[in-house]
């Protein structure tokens, strides 16, 4: 676990059911998920790009550190709720990117979630075969 004297800023985020608790502290870009480099915990490109688009937005390429502990869900709602709490920790280090943050849909809870399954059926929407005889 990363602990230090330097100053840091703090984001909650979330996606489907994965919770993500990041902290960004001013470095050189290297991204820590749950203790292990980003390369080994999330394997597909697409998944690093989603993680990285709040500082391509804001112009913050390798001016912070990520540290993320995330639990729950895939590691694709991960990412997203990685990403989330990314834009909202870069919102307390600077005001200014909230324009920005807000055009591009980073600092909107995404509010899809998994329907849940209803009596009489197999499934949330998913019934029984019919049969007429």
């Amino acid at each position: 676990m990363y602990t230090s004297a330097k100053p840091y800023f703090y984001g909650t985020g979330r996606r489907k059911k994965s919770i993500a608790r990041v902290r960004i502290v001013p470095g050189t870009g290297a991204i820590t998920v749950n203790g292990k480099n980003v390369d080994e915990y999330f394997g597909l490109e697409t998944l690093k790009l989603i993680i990285n688009q709040p500082f391509g937005v804001t112009a913050t390429e390798g001016k912070f550190d990520i540290i993320a502990n995330v639990k729950g869900g895939g590691l694709s709602g991960q990412a997203g709720a990685i990403r989330h709490g990314l834009s909202r920790a870069l919102l307390q280090a600077d005001e200014t990117y909230r324009p920005a943050l807000k055009k591009a849909g980073f600092l909107t809870r995404d509010p899809r979630m998994k329907e849940r399954k209803k009596y009489g059926l197999k499934a949330a929407r998913r019934a029984s075969q019919f049969s007429k005889r």
